[in-house]
């Protein structure tokens, strides 16, 4: 390792993939070398810092890389991390994912490798950590703050539910992609004079399905934070259909959303680092009842339905506007606070001006909808009196 004026900055994303991590990355970077640092990146989110080996002569190229500006301007206007992530949570790894090498110091079922983490950081010499990444990633960095290592973490989930900031890095891209898409598809659903059941992300937080549907890309949605009537939802939604003179509706299910008396649906009971199990299933379940149901309100004839999970295709591909700029102001916030020696905080967007927050924010509470505000329990869709100051994306404050 070189030794930069002003140290070592290791940077690092976790969870999943969303456009704008890479232009993060390279406004840190460029930022970081122009200010006399040194960037590492470490590959994989978490699992970069507790598989790599702690030898001068071990190839850990797989672990970590060395970061120019070539190397981030390459990437930074592309989506994706090239720094790749994982959803490693090393104070919980079981104990077939220890590394060989350490399996005889760590035989639980459960280990907190927290240690091996900090001593490969001293093996780096990084001196600062800027982690990108969701609630889980960030409450790791909030244990590692606290476990003395000067850490600046930046918001990214396209659910747009981490605690303390009004905006993650993804969300706005996942908006706009789901409304491209649902515009795209309700062509085949006037067409075919069918009900449109777009099933999107959204695990605890509505904020994916709500968004759109303010926007007008759907007539309902159903959302986590309230369990949905079906026989209400089947009613609205043939209300709709016989009102469009294309003869369609359109309904946007968050993954997380529940039957009323029901729970979660689950496309697998394998759970990861965070013991989250892979949600899906619920926009199959809720097809299957509307067209059964349907027939009650549509003087007896079954309306059928174009059902579509749209999954990676909202985090996939290149950023818009807003996550090509806000990555842009948080890499750059972050290194302000680091050059100002100031740690254990969460850049964030707050009333629309940047700032930041105590990192501890990310687990202090849940990131929800807020149902008595935003939510009409009885139309099943966003409610709205006044936009008169508030935030860009109306329903995303804390």
């Amino acid at each position: 390792m070189s030794n930069p004026k002003k140290g070592i900055i290791g940077i690092l994303t976790g969870g999943g993939d969303v456009p704008g991590l890479n232009p993060a990355i390279r406004a840190v970077t460029i930022r970081a070398l122009r200010e006399g640092y040194q960037v590492i990146g470490i590959r994989r989110g978490w699992a970069g810092l507790i598989d790599m080996v702690r030898d001068k002569g071990a190839d850990n190229s797989a672990y970590y890389q060395v970061l120019t500006e070539e190397i981030v301007n390459r990437a930074g206007r592309t989506g994706g991390t090239f720094l790749h992530t994982s959803r490693t949570r090393p104070s919980h790894v079981a104990k077939e994912n220890v590394p060989e090498y350490l399996k005889e110091t760590y035989t639980n079922e459960l280990n907190d490798l927290t240690p091996e983490v900090l001593k490969n950081l001293e093996f780096l010499g990084i001196n600062y950590m800027i982690p990108i990444g969701g609630d889980d990633t960030l409450s790791y960095a909030a244990r590692l703050y606290k476990e003395g290592v000067r850490v600046v973490a930046i918001p990214k989930t396209m659910d747009n539910d981490v605690p303390g900031t009004d905006y993650c890095i993804g969300f706005s891209t996942c908006v706009t992609r789901t409304i491209s898409m649902t515009n795209t598809l309700r062509t085949s659903a006037g067409s075919h004079e069918r009900l449109l059941v777009l099933e999107v992300f959204g695990r605890y937080a509505g904020f994916t399905a709500m968004l759109p549907t303010m926007a007008g890309a759907g007539n309902r949605c159903v959302i986590p934070e309230y369990k949905f009537n079906i026989d209400r939802l089947t009613e609205l939604l043939v209300e709709d259909r016989a009102k469009n003179p294309s003869k369609y509706a359109v309904v946007l299910i968050s993954e997380g959303a529940m039957f009323e008396g029901g729970e979660m649906v689950f496309a697998s009971a394998t759970k990861d680092a965070y013991g989250h199990a892979k949600l899906g299933g619920i926009g199959d379940l809720v097809s299957a009842e509307l067209k059964d149901r349907s027939v009650k309100y549509n003087n007896g004839k079954p309306v059928n339905i174009v059902n579509q999970k749209l999954g990676y295709l909202v985090r996939g591909g290149d950023p818009d506007a807003i996550d090509s700029i806000v990555p842009m102001a948080y890499g750059n916030l972050a290194l302000d606070l680091i050059l100002q020696e100031i740690h254990g905080r969460l850049v964030v967007l707050k009333n629309g001006r940047y700032d930041n927050m105590p990192i501890d924010v990310v687990a202090s509470s849940k990131k929800l909808v807020n149902i008595e505000k935003h939510y009409n329990i009885d139309r099943l869709r966003p409610s709205y009196k006044s936009f008169e100051m508030k935030p860009l994306f109306i329903m995303t404050s804390n």
